[in-house]
């Protein structure tokens, strides 16, 4: 049987047509079983992965034949994963508890990429809802001890630290040179 519906009903109806007219359907061909069991499947993969590795595809690939870095003298099973995470520079994982302290830490680094005060103002509340959020949860892990912030004072700070870059720039902008054209 097909796993198109159309087709099913179609086959159905010019089957009945068939019967109406006197005639006899024909017989469906014996479908194979749906599904595998895990052994064939266990045996399909094994069978790409030989003829993968008759065909060459897995000669020369960076690390063939050499030991797995920093492993560790502790087994670690989740080694992969700390790896996957120092390599692709991930963050913003773990419990919020710990996510919050390093937002909480680098707040000023992040207020500064910010250009407008109303795209400030609603991150230091998004950020002190987060904490909230983070303290009524009782799932387990490290408690929440990060402190919500002064959404005004903050904003003081980051309007204080924009004024003395803008101060600052233009201390240290070179005067502007004249053309060579007009060099005489």
């Amino acid at each position: 049987m097909s796993e198109d519906p159309r087709q099913e009903a179609e086959r159905y109806r010019l089957d009945r047509r068939l019967r109406e007219a006197g005639l006899e359907p024909e017989p469906e061909p014996e479908a194979p079983a749906r599904g595998s069991t895990a052994a064939e499947r266990a045996a399909f993969v094994e069978t790409s992965i030989q003829q993968a590795i008759r065909r060459g595809e897995f000669d020369d690939l960076p690390g063939a034949g050499k030991p797995l870095p920093d492993l560790g003298s502790s087994h670690d099973p989740n080694w992969w994963i700390r790896r996957k995470i120092e390599t692709e520079q991930l963050s913003g994982l773990g419990p919020p508890a710990l996510t919050l302290r390093v937002e909480y830490a680098e707040r000023a680094e992040r207020m500064d990429a910010i250009a407008r005060e109303p795209d400030v103002r609603e991150a230091l509340e998004d950020f002190n809802r987060r904490v909230i959020e983070a303290r009524r949860q009782l799932q387990g892990g490290p408690p929440v001890v990060t402190p919500t912030v002064d959404v005004e004072a903050e904003l003081a700070a980051w309007a204080e630290r924009r004024r003395a870059r803008g101060a600052a720039a233009a201390v240290e902008a070179p005067t502007p040179r004249r053309g060579w054209f007009r060099r005489r």
